[in-house]
């Protein structure tokens, strides 16, 4: 990604990652969940097909003519990729409704309820996670962004240099290197995830009774909490086992930040002593070309003077 694009998309995303949980849950629970309720099959198609149409605009353009690659510079992917997917989507909500006819028997829910005994509730854990996609993929993304970023650009360049192609040195040595930010990314989304309650307090349900279906309701500790706990009486069974959900969460918070920030000063001291053994590298290769400079200018008065003696 260029620099001039990387300086447009990332303050978006990171506009994203400032909306409140209490919007995104209020999208999620009074729009979002009476469409997906309405097209499930719609739904669930996207959910599949956009991924994969990502995949294949990959492979389109492995495939794709130098001279067309000229045109759609690589830099500029997050731009041309832009109306692809609106295409995309648009042949999956077209596609959508005769997938379901034809394979799903016309009615996807009846399916569910008749051959896997899946009830299906407005506001359920797709809709969940869809929320909370959107609320922690900005974050994780400016994170793991930057890990790449940090990433010396001598590592790529030597790496090319010595015959790699340029997926090869994204893969198993930008990747590599950036591994540890990325991992610590993924955590820190994780602990938010986790620890969020106004998305899942509006999207949920707040069903009691947990299920391992996608289509039914669900609570986390952190909406049990916010929920139970002004009718709870000090001192009742109740009151303490929410006390004991409170610091079960805590503690799977902290110590989720925790590892993220142990894995992100390791990442920092491998880029320090790597830095440290290239400067003091090219430092000694500068220093042993400057003690043999005077060689080089007094190279040919050698040659002349051999030549004369002889003569």
């Amino acid at each position: 990604m260029s620099a001039r694009l990387r300086a447009r998309i990332k303050p978006a995303l990171e506009m994203m990652e400032a909306i409140p949980g209490v919007v995104v849950g209020f999208i999620a629970g009074l729009i979002l969940a009476p469409w997906v309720e309405r097209h499930l099959a719609s739904a669930l198609v996207l959910i599949i097909w956009l991924p994969l149409s990502a995949g294949l605009a990959g492979l389109l353009w492995q495939l794709a003519k130098t001279r067309l690659r000229r045109r759609l510079p690589l830099s500029c992917a997050g731009l041309w990729l832009v109306p692809w997917l609106a295409l995309m989507v648009a042949i999956a909500l077209w596609l959508a409704p005769w997938i379901e006819q034809l394979w799903l028997g016309g009615d996807l829910r009846q399916l569910l309820d008749q051959r896997f005994g899946m009830d299906y509730a407005t506001r359920n854990a797709l809709i969940v996670g869809l929320a909370m996609g959107f609320a922690v993929i900005p974050s994780i993304y400016s994170l793991a962004e930057d890990a790449l970023v940090d990433v010396p650009s001598s590592l790529i360049e030597g790496a090319q240099a010595l015959g790699a192609s340029r997926w090869q040195a994204l893969w198993k040595v930008a990747l590599v290197a950036a591994g540890p930010g990325i991992f610590s990314a993924v955590m820190i989304g994780a602990g938010r995830a986790v620890g969020e309650t106004m998305i899942v307090l509006m999207a949920s349900g707040n069903t009691a009774l947990f299920s391992a279906s996608p289509f039914e309701g669900m609570r986390s500790m952190a909406a049990a909490i916010a929920i139970e706990l002004p009718e709870a009486s000090p001192g009742g069974l109740t009151y303490h086992l929410l006390i004991l959900a409170a610091l079960v969460l805590f503690l799977f918070t902290f110590l989720v930040n925790t590892l993220a920030e142990v894995v992100r000063q390791r990442l920092r001291r491998r880029y320090r002593q790597m830095g440290h053994v290239m400067t003091s590298g090219a430092a000694n290769t500068a220093s042993r070309h400057a003690r043999f400079h005077w060689l080089n200018d007094a190279w040919p008065w050698l040659c002349a003077a051999s030549v004369a003696l002889s003569l």
